[in-house]
Order: C-alpha cells, then structure tokens, then sequence
C-alpha cells in the first residue's frame, strides 16, 4: 500500500450519511483509527441531523446543510477538549446521524385489553387497534434517552420502547378522560383526541414527535361483548333498577318462548324458573303485548280474569303447562277474582 493510500485511508475529508437502509434511525459514521481531517466537511441532508459525540457526551448539533468543520463551528467539542483555537490537526470525534422523516403508517394495539372505570358499565376491559405517525425532534434527547452509543438503531427497536410508552399512557389517559365505552366506541376521533394530546408529552421526553395518531377500533371481549349485546337487546342501559330487572325479566321470557317449543316440557319450564308472584299467564300476556304494541302507544287495558282463566286451562289441556302450574296460576287469579 503507497503513503498516497495510507493518508487518503486514515483522514477524513467529507462525512455523510446516504441512508441507504430502510428503517434506520441513528446511524454512527466507521472511524476505526481514522482521523477528521481540520477545515473536512460534514454533509447533512434535508431530513437529517447530524451529533457530534465526544467521549459519549453530546457537543455539537448540526441540522441540513453542508459544514466545514473548525473550532468555530465546533464550539462545544473545541471546549470539551481544551483546543486551541489555531488548532490544526486531524482529530477524533464520534458522529451520529439521525433521520428525522416521518415514520408513517406504524400500526398500533392493545396485546391484552386495558381495564377502566366505566359510568355505564362499572368497570370494562377495552381493546383498541390503529395507526400512528412519529419523527425525531430532537437528535440530542433521542440519543441520551433512546439510540445511546450502539452503532445502527432501528425503528423496530425504537417502536419495542414506544409499544409500553403507548399501552401505558393510554390506560392513564383513557381512565382520567371518563368518557363512557359507549362514546368511546361510536365517536374513536373523540377517543384519539384525547390519547393523542398525553402521547404527544410522553413521547417529547425521548425526542420523538408524534405526528398523527388515529383509533380504527375499539371493542370488549367477546364475553363482555356478548353481555352487552344481551342488555342492548333489551333496550337498557347501566344498573338495574326495580322497573329494568322486570324488563329485562320479560325480554329473557320473550326470547325463550320461541326456544322452548322445541324443548321437552314445553313452556312448562319457564315457569319453574319465574320469580315469585309471577304467573305463566301474566308472564307470557304482558311480554307479548309488550312486544307488540308501539313503543308510543297507550298501554292496553288488563284482560278479564275470567278469559286469562280459559287460556290458562287451554295451556293444560295442550300439555304446554304441568297441572302444578295451572293450579297454582289458578289460585293466584281467583283470589284476585273474589279479593
């Protein structure tokens, strides 16, 4: 190898970064024993940064542009190394490049459901998916918080940290917001305002700007889904109060009626399960004409004691009630018959 190799070899005249790999964020220029050469120039391209590292404490912060390197435009390390200011030697320095464009399209989601209060429902577990945007801001806090010294950072690195940011800050601010799952559920742009406003803090600690930040979905569990498909169903809402639980009574008789003809025992099985003071008449009169009358109209008046009696015994004569029944259903109609 010639002496011209040797020197072209271990000084450095221009340092650049081409970002020639997909994905990578900070990026340390290969010294090895090379040497910058006094008066070099650094290339910084639009979207970059670029850091100056002395002995692995940041000095100077170059944005876009190109550079030539002296004690002037390098106040900070010319200080950190007790340079005079004629200096005119080669030296040494670590130089880190940050891409600061947008990471877009990075996708986001609950890997267990986070668990809130909740005003209509006590306590659920939400699950959440979406997509958010982020860039660095500031090269010098990502690289004391995030990157450190390593060589090659990547963005799936980075995102491994933000993954427990975002899980964590999302439980917190969905749990202070008190906006019911509900709202939550139909309105996600209301759900993302208010995710995306305490992410935006979190992230700005390690350098990191977010960008945009969207809710595609949010859901239950599927055993609570199934709950709250039931008491939708049944047109309620919240806790259950005196007037709701027999609503809600009535809707499970409802719903059974069609279930129960195929079943051995007939109807006579939902009476076994009625609360007392409930008759399989009464159940039955009221839950069919409840589903069948406008939600607007004037409730009908109360059928004859003596008919309610007639289609009762028809219930026994057709097998579709047990003679327990029907002469329990009796006595309770005729004691309000003779008062």
């Amino acid at each position: 190898m010639g002496i011209g190799s040797f020197i072209k070899k271990q000084f450095i005249d221009v340092l650049q970064w081409n970002e020639d790999t997909d994905g990578v964020l900070a990026w340390r220029y290969p010294m090895a024993d090379q040497e910058i050469q006094n008066g070099g120039q650094l290339v910084v391209r639009e979207s970059q940064v670029a850091v100056f590292v002395n002995e692995g404490q940041v000095a100077d912060v170059f944005g876009p542009g190109t550079h030539t390197l002296t004690t002037q435009t390098l106040p900070v390390l010319t200080n950190l190394k007790n340079w005079d200011k004629l200096f005119a030697s080669p030296f040494k320095s670590d130089v880190y490049f940050f891409s600061t464009r947008v990471q877009t399209g990075r996708k986001w989601g609950t890997a267990q459901p986070i668990t809130i209060r909740d005003k209509d429902f006590d306590m659920v577990r939400v699950r959440a998916f979406g997509m958010y945007s982020y860039r660095v801001i500031n090269a010098r806090a990502f690289f004391t918080e995030v990157s450190g010294t390593r060589e090659v950072y990547t963005r799936d690195e980075v995102e491994d940290q933000l993954r427990g940011i975002l899980m964590a800050t999302m439980a917190s601010s969905l749990g202070a917001s008190q906006v019911p799952f509900l709202d939550m559920a139909a309105n996600q742009a209301l759900m993302a305002q208010q995710v995306k406003g305490d992410l935006t803090t979190a992230f700005a600690r390690y350098g990191i700007g977010l960008d945009e930040f969207n809710v595609a979905s949010v859901s239950l569990p599927e055993e609570l889904q199934a709950a709250l498909d039931e008491r939708i169903s049944a047109g309620m809402k919240g806790g259950m109060s005196a007037d709701k639980l027999a609503g809600f009574t009535k809707y499970q008789v409802a719903s059974s009626i069609p279930l129960a003809a195929g079943n051995e025992g007939g109807l006579a099985g939902i009476g076994a399960g009625l609360g007392a003071g409930m008759t399989v008449g009464q159940v039955i009169g009221q839950s069919m004409g409840a589903a069948m009358a406008p939600s607007a109209a004037p409730a009908p008046a109360e059928e004859p004691i003596e008919a309610r009696l007639e289609k009762l015994k028809g219930l026994l004569d057709k097998g579709l009630i047990s003679a327990a029944d029907y002469d329990s259903a009796k006595a309770e109609l005729l004691k309000k018959l003779i008062g």
